[in-house]
């Protein structure tokens, strides 16, 4: 997009506002979270310990890749596709649109079901479809290819949803994936917006660089600057 630049350049700018709020939209990583069915539960492994009598805290850690929030990369749905590390980063920095939508649990969201268009070259979509990132249920709200192209000829760079999935658990041929990849948008899977109301913010939620992986946990973060970034543009 001609103005995806300016933007991120403006991003910088809201970030300096002295009083904005920083919201959270990341849930906690512990062994408890709920992770994809068969997928590799979250666990951390103490190397050293205060409490061993070492001198220090060391420790490492084995998880799938798509853990609470987290950013999909082309190569987890298309094979040759980049991994998270080759990403552009402006994709999960800059100003972005919370929308709720309601009343979708176990179905894929359709465009009818946004309240008007887009504000903002990044949308979030509060679902409320699951609530408990430690509880696992499957009939949580997804996407529709229909969505994905109706977004992205909006200008929407970048979606991102409150569920483990842009597609249902039980999808094989992943559509909703297969447009994101046509239209070149980034993802954000596994957020926690049922505090946060809709609105326009600015969003961080940087990936980790890690080289041909298909996905990446972030911390993601909503500066709550009254749409200071995209408002400056």
């Amino acid at each position: 997009m001609a103005h995806r630049g300016r933007w991120l350049g403006h991003a910088r700018i809201a970030l300096e506002a002295p009083l904005a709020r920083l919201l959270d939209i990341s849930p906690p990583v512990h062994p408890g979270i709920g992770v994809w069915p068969d997928d590799v539960p979250y666990r951390r492994e103490v190397s050293l310990s205060f409490a061993f009598g070492d001198h220090l805290e060391l420790s490492s850690v084995q998880s799938t890749l798509h853990l609470g929030a987290h950013a999909d990369a082309p190569i987890h749905y298309v094979a040759g596709g980049a991994g998270i590390a080759a990403r552009p980063l402006d994709r999960y920095l800059g100003p972005c649109e919370v929308v709720a939508v309601d009343g979708v649990r176990g179905r894929r969201l359709l465009p009818a079901d946004l309240p008007g268009p887009v504000r903002a070259p990044r949308v979030l979509l509060r679902t409320g479809s699951f609530p408990d990132p430690d509880a696992w249920n499957e009939d949580f709200a997804s996407l529709s290819p229909e969505l994905v192209h109706h977004l992205a000829d909006q200008g929407v760079v970048l979606v991102g949803i409150d569920t483990p999935s842009v597609d249902p658990q039980d999808s094989k041929d992943l559509p909703s994936h297969g447009a994101l990849a046509a239209r070149d948008l980034a993802v954000l899977e596994g957020l926690v917006l049922r505090d946060v109301t809709p609105g326009v913010y600015t969003l961080l939620a940087l990936p980790l660089r890690l080289v041909d992986a298909d996905a990446s946990p972030v911390r993601a973060v909503l500066v709550d600057d009254g749409g200071a970034a995209f408002a400056a543009r």
